[in-house]
């Protein structure tokens, strides 16, 4: 180089999990994306990606799945609760038969 100074190339530590390394390496392109924004190299595919994250709809959207997100814990919620139920019903079916002196195989 020229003038003199030397380019100094930083890497991330690797991730120790999978999630670790996307996260890392999700990182590491937004990096690059603002340092093309800022230098006026981006390409459209990348300043379009961008502008899109910031847009209303694209806010909208995301909005939206974490609502469906909740519904679908909601929902799981509520059958593991019916389960739980259940479990609950048959335990003291089987409790009021045996103190009646019903067995289990006679069940009525």
């Amino acid at each position: 180089m020229a003038s003199g100074k030397k380019s100094v190339k930083r890497t991330a530590a690797p991730g120790t999990t999978a999630e670790g390394e996307e996260t890392r390496v999700v990182s590491m392109a937004y990096n690059l994306a603002k340092k093309q924004i800022s230098d006026g190299t981006v390409s459209s595919q990348v300043l379009t990606h961008f502008l899109k994250l910031g847009s209303e709809r694209e806010k909208l959207e995301r909005e939206k799945l974490e609502q469906e997100n909740e519904l679908i814990r909601a929902k799981v919620e509520s059958l593991e609760s019916v389960k739980r139920t259940e479990d609950l019903y048959r335990k003291a079916l089987d409790a009021m038969r045996s103190y009646s002196g019903q067995d289990d195989d006679s069940h009525g």
